[in-house]
């Protein structure tokens, strides 16, 4: 059987490449800030915070969700969603530490 590509990488590096992807769309970045902003578990429509389709901000959710950074529960009629702190604090922790590596001095130049 053949071998993922990724599998040939570290599983710190593909789980912070995983949680990267989930922000790689302004959209799901507007949908963080707006869930971060509000500072409580939103009931209804996220839809009607970002210039998309409900279809669209739906797909987005979804992304989000299964990158783990947010909560998505059914409550009625409507779904709860949250963010999911624990992960946020993790991608902070994973993006300093990878800053940390990659920070290079002010008078770094490239030959």
């Amino acid at each position: 059987m053949a071998q993922a590509k990724t599998d040939l990488f570290d599983p710190k590096l593909n789980e912070a490449a995983v949680l990267f992807k989930a922000l790689a769309h302004p959209a799901r970045l507007a949908i963080l800030k707006y869930l971060a902003e509000t500072k409580v578990c939103i009931t209804g429509d996220i839809s009607d915070e970002l210039p998309l389709s409900r279809t669209t901000v739906n797909q987005h959710l979804t992304e989000l969700k299964n990158a783990g950074l947010i909560q998505g529960r059914v409550e009625g009629a409507k779904v709860n969603y949250c963010l999911e702190i624990k992960k946020i604090c993790e991608l902070g922790k994973i993006f300093n530490e990878l800053y940390d590596i990659i920070n290079l001095p002010h008078n770094y130049h490239c030959h």
